[in-house]
């Protein structure tokens, strides 16, 4: 990636689920008709979306603090730490319970959580769980009350061009709410995190945002927004949303193991190249099977292009990645493959990751 611009994590931004709002019409005061608004969705959906203050600790990370010569003459305490305030945004998924969504990168390293809604009340928060691999935390609200929850979307479904709409605190302003499009998906390669698909958007995402919602035009949840790429900080019109279809998995598991257990079926993958795959460029490509694995006990073999999982169509080899790497241990996995040019369906038990099966090799070659 082009060093001149930054890739910005976006800020420390964000019940009776919402249903899918029609599009409103205001009346033309000129000219005596109407005009197509938002308005309508927008008064649906931001309830559910939240203000978090964290505060908490950061260890100073200055060399000079550990030579116990220079702590010794200035008395520098063996960890000087400091005191960190910040802002960023949630987004409520579960009115009853109080959970809300936000990312890692919000609450990471936090001692206390303060959520503050549309209406103006506030309530403590604790954390549930962490996932710095997908940037992805799992907060609940302390005595949840009278609370708007926001119902999922597929962000599987998104096409490039879907209107969408951000929705979070940028710059600690307050609830904000911005509009555009799908600009891209499955963007991959930032190097922020160890599992990427970010949904790219040109709705405008600033920091602050970081932990919002992006919502669809049925006023459902398709994204948590996470970061952009700014020469100066400020949006420039590419920002990044994690889709929801992830941080729901990562949910799951955080809510019910309070972590993230990593699964592995015990193949390495290649992306397509259309230039040597017969112009494919849609799937993945098993580069390797391991011996005594799920993979190869499932009948899977080197060469197979996997084009689908439960159903679902993958696009690249990060996409199976993610897919497989968040799948519970244990789970059949229903996958769809082509071999000498004719479809297959081979289902696979999820098998634990191990250190070195977890790890990305160099190259083109993902271990999953």
């Amino acid at each position: 990636m082009n060093r001149l611009f930054a890739i910005v994590l976006a800020g420390l931004v964000g019940a009776a689920t919402i249903a899918a709002p029609a599009l409103g019409q205001i009346t033309n005061l000129r000219g005596g008709g109407t005009a197509p608004t938002l308005a309508p969705l927008v008064r649906e959906v931001t309830p559910a979306v939240v203000n978090i203050a964290v505060h908490g600790k950061i260890r100073q990370d200055n060399p000079l603090y550990r030579d116990p010569l220079f702590r010794e003459f200035f008395d520098v305490p063996k960890q000087l730490e400091k005191e960190i305030n910040a802002t960023g945004s949630g987004v409520i998924v579960d009115a009853q319970k109080g959970y809300v969504l936000t990312n890692n990168h919000v609450v990471d390293q936090v001692a206390t959580v303060q959520i503050k809604t549309k209406d103006g009340r506030q309530f403590s928060a604790k954390v549930v769980g962490r996932d710095p691999g997908t940037d992805i935390a799992v907060l609940r609200i302390q005595s949840p009350a009278a609370l708007k929850a926001i119902a999922f979307g597929d962000s599987d479904a998104l096409e490039v061009g879907d209107f969408v709409l951000a929705i979070g605190n940028p710059f600690g302003l307050g609830q904000t709410v911005t509009s555009g499009l799908v600009s891209a998906l499955g963007r991959t390669g930032l190097g922020k995190h160890g599992y990427e698909d970010f949904i790219q958007t040109d709705a405008a995402i600033n920091p602050g945002n970081s932990g919002g919602a992006l919502v669809n035009l049925k006023g459902e949840l398709v994204g948590i927004n996470s970061a952009i790429i700014s020469p100066a900080g400020g949006n420039v019109g590419i920002g990044f949303a994690i889709p929801v279809s992830m941080a729901r998995r990562v949910m799951d598991q955080i809510v019910e193991n309070g972590r993230v257990e990593r699964g592995r079926i015990g193949i390495s993958l290649r992306e397509l190249n259309p230039a040597t795959d017969g112009g494919r460029s849609e799937g993945a490509r098993i580069a390797e099977v391991s011996p005594g694995s799920p993979a190869e006990l499932a009948g899977l073999r080197k060469g197979d292009i996997v084009l689908k999982v439960d159903d679902r169509p993958i696009h690249s080899a990060a996409q199976l990645r993610n897919r497989i790497g968040l799948a519970r241990i244990g789970e059949q996995v229903r996958l769809t493959v082509e071999r000498s040019g004719a479809p297959q369906i081979v289902t696979v038990a999820v098998g634990p990751a191990t250190e070195a099966s977890s790890s990305q090799s160099n190259g083109s070659v993902q271990r999953r």
